[in-house]
């Protein structure tokens, strides 16, 4: 976590795929969802540098198209931001809930 912004509350998370199949519709459909529960802005890289995307789009989530294998990184800013990172990092964590095993 670099120097965030004085006025608010950053944090950063990032997590593997071990989805079999990746960020398809259902995991995006999921993690969209989820992201809108919180009032931080909270974005979604490949990369810690970006570039970044609003999580909170299905449409963008959607055509992200991370695979099994990719690290999402996560970013919020807001007064919600820690949870929400926590949150997105363990539904990714749970295999977006699929109940596909694994492990």
């Amino acid at each position: 976590m670099k120097n965030g912004v004085a006025t608010e509350t950053a944090a950063t998370g990032a997590i593997l795929i071990e989805h079999e199949v990746g960020l398809h519709a259902r995991p995006s459909v999921k993690l969209t969802k989820l992201a809108k529960t919180f009032a931080s802005k909270i974005e979604l890289g490949l990369s810690g540098n970006g570039p970044w995307i609003d999580a909170k789009s299905i449409v963008k989530v959607m055509a992200f198209r991370a695979a099994k294998g990719s690290t999402l990184h996560f970013r919020a800013h807001g007064g919600d931001a820690h949870e929400a990172v926590a949150a997105l990092v363990e539904l990714v964590r749970r295999g977006f809930d699929e109940g596909h095993g694994g492990g």
